[in-house]
């Protein structure tokens, strides 16, 4: 599945200003100029990429690195796969922007192109500029499509930065931003750290549905308007739901008349190993939402996929809301060309096979081999560790020892990606089994090094 690209090529380019620049001088500008998201800014120290391909960068002195990140979990086809490189340049030659009123060829295709893959009965999309404005209006079309104003989501959730998307989410960000009104959270099913004393998936599943009913039976189900969850919580521990959850929310909607978001920006196109999360339960949603892996984040972009039923009560009705990048002709070219390239080259079933025959067994052999793994939990190539400091209380490690644990794995040439005690094992979904191998050996040695700190 790797498709290779020339290093010294891909590190090269123009001179002058638009030069790839001397080893040092992209950190030293970054921490001269750059504002970075979600961190106090004095002590950050970032690593810096001058090249990629396939699952690996290298940055500016040419040390290698497995992408295990895959940046923010959109990497999915890989860095610089030369289809969508190249239809980006096209597109940039002929059309490179076109406003949103009106149509533009790319545009078309990408729309078709997604809805390949979508459920039936969905046949339009609106174009955002990434997942959390994606969000933001899938939440403004349940409102105006039902008249009701609350919006239910789960804490354990990440929805965005934008008003209503920040809110919507679960995590620490919300606190800080909580400025949207008519949102409320629940606790969504999470076996391993139960909210509901559950001791089976099937329990789990039973008791999260019956606490999400009567929050909506108590919030008065006439003034709910959307159920928003993720398809499978990223951010917040590759949650995988359990079977029945997602069919018994979809019920719960249905009995009271209730739009069903699904959250598709960081499970959807391959993640999983299906096309879509909601694929593994055959779960129909009203609206989802999408971003990231549509085209592994090479030109900013998201978008909402529409049921046949919301978008026709815009047909007479004027939707109050709209970007001006919507559609953007870079974005969608590069999407055409992923879809394509992922249907061409079967990445989505590489994907699934590499997480049921090499990640997944892997991952839970370094579970059962090492007492700082609580539970290795995924699918796909969508996975997480995580560690605790203590199996029987379940504590998690701290702060300073996932830093030791993140500083571990970058010496061993592995780029992870880390969420509070938790490693996501997130690579492209067009890894090779030696490059999982190569990173299940890395995560092995440094799980032995904090193996000692659990009691």
């Amino acid at each position: 599945m790797t498709h290779v690209v020339d290093q010294a090529s891909s590190t090269g380019g123009t001179t002058g200003r638009g030069g790839p620049g001397a080893p040092g001088e992209a950190l030293r500008l970054d921490r001269a100029h750059v504002f970075h998201s979600w961190s106090a800014q004095g002590a950050l120290r970032p690593l810096t990429f001058a090249g990629g391909s396939g699952s690996v960068v290298w940055d500016d002195e040419g040390r290698r690195y497995l992408d295990f990140s895959s940046q923010l979990v959109n990497m999915n086809i890989g860095h610089c796969h030369p289809r969508v490189v190249a239809a980006i340049q096209e597109q940039a030659a002929r059309l490179p922007m076109v406003a949103p009123p009106h149509a533009e060829l790319s545009r078309g295709r990408a729309a078709e192109a997604i809805l390949r893959h979508a459920p039936e009965g969905m046949s339009k999309v609106f174009f955002t500029n990434g997942g959390a404005d994606a969000n933001e209006n899938a939440i403004r079309m349940a409102r105006l499509h039902t008249g009701r104003d609350k919006v239910i989501s789960t804490y354990r959730s990440y929805h965005g930065n934008t008003g209503a998307a920040v809110v919507a989410t679960g995590d620490w960000r919300r606190i800080p931003n909580e400025y949207a009104t008519g949102h409320v959270h629940v606790f969504g099913p999470y076996l391993y750290r139960t909210e509901f004393w559950a001791t089976t998936p099937e329990e789990e599943a039973a008791r999260a549905l019956h606490h999400l009913q009567r929050v909506i039976e108590a919030e008065g189900p006439g003034s709910v308007a959307a159920i928003l969850l993720e398809t499978v919580p990223g951010t917040a521990g590759v949650l995988v739901p359990p079977p029945g959850y997602l069919a018994g929310v979809r019920a719960l909607a249905d009995r009271f008349g209730i739009m069903l978001i699904l959250d598709e920006v960081m499970a959807g196109f391959g993640r999983t190993g299906a096309w879509f999360a909601r694929d593994h339960w055959s779960v129909r949603p009203d609206l989802i939402t999408f971003a990231k892996g549509v085209n592994s984040g090479y030109v900013p972009v998201g978008g909402v996929i529409i049921s046949d039923e919301i978008a026709a009560a815009f047909d007479d009705r004027v939707f109050p809301g709209g970007l001006t990048y919507s559609g953007h002709a870079l974005a969608a070219a590069s999407i055409v060309a992923s879809v394509e390239a992922m249907e061409d080259e079967g990445v989505v079933e590489h994907a699934a096979r590499i997480g049921a025959d090499v990640l997944g067994p892997g991952l839970h052999a370094l579970a059962e081999r090492h007492p700082s793994v609580g539970e290795a939990r995924g699918l796909g190539v969508f996975w997480a560790l995580e560690l605790v400091a203590d199996r029987t209380t379940r504590e998690p490690f701290s702060a300073a020892v996932m830093g030791t644990v993140k500083a571990e794995l970058v010496a061993r040439g592995v780029l992870p990606f880390l969420a509070d005690n938790r490693i996501h094992v997130v690579p492209p979904c067009v890894v090779t089994p030696a490059e999982v191998e190569q990173a299940l050996a890395a995560y092995d040695e440094v799980l032995g090094l904090v193996d000692d700190a659990v009691r």
